[in-house]
């Protein structure tokens, strides 16, 4: 079977940060650490007056392109995942096109071009699109490029406001990855839920409680469904396990979960027996209330051990790196996850080629999938070439009052008037509104 995979990834975070211990902290009375240790993050970032969706995607775009020396007719196929679109019919995809040709000269007249919404899950979804289009030999040999673009704003005073933010990662699908393959085997898990969603607005409506359950819900189906397709969950046997990460807090919360599953019936559970326990089984209590408690000390007693925290130092805090500096990306969450697991290996001196990877993507409404990844021989040179350091040192601190003005200039119910914050320089940026209200673009030398 042909070996199918991303080749190679860019990343573009907003050009602006909010401090959320330093300054959001203080403006609302709360404990710093609220957000520090309770929701794991230190910082938002934010787009700028003239960035959106489009511009982050079709900057990530450019770079990643001009780096693998591609030209658009090696592109066949251009998904980009986001649930911040702002028009009902004209998917975001041909927007990001329309920028790309403004600097090529040429055009993508040939590409398949498309829009995916499933919540903070459509990004992997585009990626399973862009493999079955490539394994069927529909490609004719071009690759695709699949891009999670979002803006994850929150109505000021929502308690989801402190995981804002905003970014895209553009990833190119190809035969002979140089990054990571991704395997046959798929698990999922899905029901119709209403734990978050956005009825024709653009702030979601969150039940914050019940969005953490069904979270934790669709991830143990997908696990099973992962499991009963032929997959292997052994926590041991993944170098990284990034999930979707709404905020690291709910990461602790999955991981504790999904390693308590994985090492069910496995060498880890009879190496622990003495210390914690076997883990409880349904069968042996009569009542589910009982069974449900039991289940519950028996996870808190896990991840007090020192064999679940090295193992989630190891496996899944690497994974956290970026996010905590950057917030919620929705459709972008699980693969800046990723390419954070693989920037601390390069970082770490870590030889990952042939070591596997565990993902966990979700999105409300709701569904999860897990599938696994080997890394390639040549992820090294591709992670080398992201500059997610650079960027994230460059981005321009608000205080509060800045903060409130860029919240209000991306309000779409607000007549705001911003002047940017900070000077565009090779990007593309939002130009005004064209005849039919369609937003316009150009290239910033």
């Amino acid at each position: 079977m042909t070996s199918v995979g991303i080749d190679a990834i860019e990343i573009w975070t907003g050009n602006l940060t909010l401090d959320l211990p330093g300054t959001f902290a203080p403006e609302k009375g709360e404990d710093p650490e609220k957000y520090t240790k309770g929701l794991g993050l230190h910082a938002s970032s934010f787009p700028d007056t003239y960035e959106d969706i489009v511009t982050m995607a079709a900057n990530a775009s450019l770079r990643l392109m001009e780096r693998k020396d591609l030209e658009p007719e090696d592109v066949g196929r251009i998904d980009v995942a986001t649930e911040s679109a702002f028009d009902n019919s004209k998917p975001v995809s041909t927007y990001v096109a329309g920028c790309l040709e403004e600097v090529y000269g040429s055009d993508f007249h040939h590409a398949n071009k498309g829009e995916r919404k499933f919540a903070c899950i459509a990004g992997t979804q585009s990626l399973n699109d862009a493999y079955n289009w490539i394994a069927s030999g529909r490609n004719r040999g071009r690759k695709a490029l699949v891009i999670a673009t979002d803006t994850a704003l929150y109505a000021r005073g929502d308690a989801g406001e402190a995981t804002q933010g905003a970014g895209a990662v553009t990833m190119l699908v190809d035969e002979d990855p140089d990054l990571v393959e991704f395997s046959a085997e798929q698990g999922y898990g899905s029901a119709d839920e209403t734990d978050f969603l956005k009825p024709n607005q653009q702030f979601p409506s969150v039940d914050g409680k019940r969005s953490v359950q069904v979270y934790l819900a669709r991830m143990r189906e997908a696990m099973e469904d992962f499991e009963a397709a032929g997959g292997d969950t052994h926590p041991d046997n993944f170098a990284y396990i990034p999930f979707h990460t709404p905020f690291p807090g709910m990461v602790r919360k999955a991981a504790a979960l999904g390693y308590r599953h994985a090492l069910r019936g496995t060498d880890i559970e009879s190496d622990l027996a003495d210390e914690i326990g076997r883990q409880p089984r349904p069968e042996a209590f009569d009542d589910q209330e009982e069974y449900l408690e039991a289940i519950k000390e028996y996870t808190d007693a896990l991840t007090e051990t020192d064999h679940y925290r090295d193992w989630y130092a190891r496996t899944v805090d690497p994974t956290l790196d970026v996010s905590r500096e950057v917030g919620n990306w929705y459709t972008a969450s699980v693969h800046l996850a990723r390419a954070s697991a693989l920037r601390s290996a390069l970082d770490a001196g870590t030889d990952l080629t042939g070591e596997r990877l565990l993902v966990g993507s979700y999105g409300s409404g709701a569904q999860a999938e897990i599938h696994a990844e080997t890394v390639q021989p040549g992820w090294r040179d591709e992670i080398h070439q992201l500059n997610v350091e650079e960027q994230l040192e460059e981005r321009y601190d608000l205080s509060w009052d800045e903060y409130e003005q860029v919240h209000d200039a991306h309000n779409h119910d607000v007549d705001s008037d911003v002047e940017s914050f900070t000077t565009p320089s090779g990007e593309f940026v939002f130009d005004g509104w064209g005849r039919m209200g369609e937003r316009q673009y150009r290239y910033v030398e």
